[in-house]
């Protein structure tokens, strides 16, 4: 099969040990600038059979798929998200193959930013290498009150390493995510508005979707305490536009930490997140780390290998084995 790897931003997954499931396979992996338009990115995948997907990196919607009509399968890494039109590819014939996610290295990315943030290291590092000692004063995390909201795999790993850091969690969500923090000897808010109100540390653990997106808002990030941080590895899209930005400059919270954008990559080094002096930012590491590359490409690259033997699995719209293309 011809195969087309998207978006591997840092030249690292012919390196992967997964990567030599694909012998045999005629494999073309693209790591240089996403494409600007859409005939670049139909060019780019024009004789391809299948493409792998780094998670949301590459949109996929009919207007794409119809310039593709070699392309027989889409391999996910992680599982399907808004990004692809899975409807649009089940009624053309494209199957979807979609793999596993690992919340272990978001929850300690997130946990090294608030950490980071906390201290105000980056600062006092940057200065200390222009011969500046000790600038700033930072806050040990001891007894801060940590709110989660969303308390899936990810929130409950958090909930766990702020108790190994003796600080009392606070949990907003659906009534079951409540129900199970509560479960695990935590307290559930009271309310959305005291959530924000009473944390002096947020963070945002929220799947992405219509009903998740844009569900924060400035009303919400203005509750928060002067000297609150907000931390969000999650999507950017669930804070409202310019939210956080002008929460920021109207003093509450008093700190961000973001490892996600609206847009993304970011290549412009003046971006308000990035230039901002009370935020935290880095460049949506949350899940690019090797051992979860490995588990991600390596379910990708085994979905790809299964169908090319004529035994698709994993396949998220199975009705598009029916239709022929």
């Amino acid at each position: 099969m011809r195969i087309a790897i998207p978006d591997d931003y840092q030249d690292v997954i012919r390196s992967l040990e997964c990567f030599k499931r694909l012998a045999g396979h005629e494999v073309r992996v693209f790591h240089d600038k996403p494409p600007a338009s859409l005939d670049e990115l139909a060019a780019r995948f024009a004789d391809a059979d299948a493409l792998v997907l780094t998670r949301e990196r590459t949109r996929i919607d009919a207007a794409l798929l119809d310039r593709l009509p070699n392309l027989k399968l889409i391999s996910q890494t992680g599982k399907v998200a808004g990004h692809l039109d899975l409807e649009a590819c089940t009624a053309r014939g494209i199957v979807v193959s979609e793999g596993r996610g690992s919340p272990v290295a978001p929850a300690e990315l997130a946990w090294a930013l608030l950490l980071n943030a906390r201290r105000q290291l980056v600062p006092a590092i940057e200065a200390f290498k222009q011969g500046h000692w000790q600038v700033n004063l930072g806050q040990a995390v001891a007894g801060q009150l940590l709110g989660i909201w969303g308390y899936g795999k990810i929130g409950q790993r958090l909930a766990r390493y702020a108790q190994a850091f003796d600080m009392p969690v606070l949990v907003w969500g659906s009534e079951s995510s409540r129900a199970a923090a509560e479960a695990d000897g935590h307290r559930a808010a009271t309310s959305r508005e005291a959530f924000f109100a009473e944390a002096d540390i947020v963070s945002l653990n929220l799947r992405l979707s219509e009903t998740t997106r844009h569900r924060v808002t400035f009303s919400d990030l203005s509750r928060m305490k002067a000297d609150a941080l907000l931390l969000n590895i999650s999507r950017a899209e669930l804070i409202e536009p310019g939210a956080l930005l002008q929460a920021l400059d109207a003093g509450r919270p008093g700190f961000a930490a973001v490892d996600v954008f609206e847009q993304e990559p970011i290549l412009e080094p003046n971006h308000p997140l990035l230039t901002h002096p009370r935020v935290l930012s880095t460049p949506h590491l949350g899940y690019v780390e090797k051992n979860g590359y490995e588990l991600y490409f390596g379910d990708a690259f085994d979905n790809v290998v299964a169908f090319a033997q004529g035994a698709a699995k994993n396949v998220a719209n199975p009705q598009a084995l029916t239709v022929r293309r």
